[in-house]
């Protein structure tokens, strides 16, 4: 009976031990870092722009709101690529891999705003969004890349008069880890996400609009960014070291690079997208829908309608 007293007191000894190791090893630990380092460089896509993903308003509820995203003859173009005349991809995710010690790391608490039938990250500012042409239309350029923690909440605000709903799905398409019902309100709807283990990457999806689409990167440190419009990007405050560096961008696996950071120093560190590779099904494009629609001509713009272009 000692025995067994002794080995069962062992093992949770044990046990205990492991779970506080494992603990300590994934806690974010706040530290000096007047030493620090940082990394810089551009983002940039070679080879033509893939096309926009083509979405039929007919397939879908209260088409006649969301024909203003159209292009008018009742198809919405969702352009996931946004690139520069230098090249510079917009919206592509930086982020230093396994950083355990460095500046602050504030809670990623994300909220959104459903609008004009398309999600938003609530804290982009209209001037990152919007701009007129020489003709005087409105334009919008869609942010649809945020980033995201594991364990955290998102919420997403309805401003559209139309009902809508909150599917975030994990890396692998059909595992959805959060559905909420988006009714017309000023009330703020969704939860927290909790991912599997080593999954990084997910899609908001309107699931009463496939075209309502957002991406995210899911990082547990503060050593990340988002490309701007010309691609550049910077994260600052690295402490010295040698480190892996992720770079992603929605349609492409998670790359790695091998960093060296200095004290006081400036790493440059660029990588090239390469276009060639992405494949479109046939469904997306407006010659191979997944069905042939007859589209109504109320999803249709008409002379004086109020039109928001996303994508030409």
């Amino acid at each position: 009976m000692e025995n067994l007293r002794f080995w069962v007191l062992n093992s949770l000894f044990f046990l205990g031990l492991v779970f506080f190791q494992n603990l300590n090893a994934f806690a974010y630990e706040e530290v000096d870092v007047s030493r620090g380092g940082t990394i810089a460089g551009k983002i940039t896509l070679k080879g033509s722009i893939p096309p926009p993903r083509v979405f039929s308003l007919s397939l879908y509820p209260f088409g006649s709101f969301c024909k203003k995203i159209s292009d008018g003859n009742g198809h919405v173009l969702l352009k996931d690529f946004v690139v520069s005349d230098e090249g510079g991809l917009w919206n592509a995710v930086i982020a230093v891999k396994g950083v355990q010690r460095g500046k602050a790391f504030p809670l990623i608490q994300r909220e959104f705003v459903a609008t004009d039938c398309m999600f938003h990250p609530a804290d982009v500012a209209a001037r990152e969004q919007f701009f007129l042409d020489d003709m005087g239309r409105m334009h919008h350029e869609h942010p649809n890349v945020t980033i995201l923690e594991n364990h955290q909440p998102i919420s997403v605000v309805n401003r559209d008069p139309i009902i809508h709903n909150i599917q975030v799905f994990q890396n692998e398409r059909g595992n959805i880890i959060l559905n909420a019902p988006l009714p017309v309100s000023t009330r703020r709807r969704g939860g927290v996400l909790h991912f599997d283990r080593g999954k990084r990457i997910s899609q908001l999806i309107c699931g009463m609009h496939e075209f309502m689409q957002s991406w995210g990167f899911v990082v547990n440190n503060p050593y990340y960014a988002m490309t701007k419009k010309d691609g550049s990007y910077q994260i600052d405050g690295l402490l010295p070291g040698d480190y892996i560096v992720n770079i992603w961008h929605p349609h492409y696996r998670v790359y790695e690079q091998a960093v060296r950071v200095l004290e006081h120093g400036n790493t440059r560190l660029n990588f090239v997208f390469d276009a060639s590779i992405i494949r479109r099904p046939n469904y997306e494009s407006q010659k191979n829908f997944r069905m042939d629609p007859a589209t109504p001509d109320e999803h249709k713009l008409k002379l004086g309608d109020e039109r928001l272009i996303i994508s030409d």
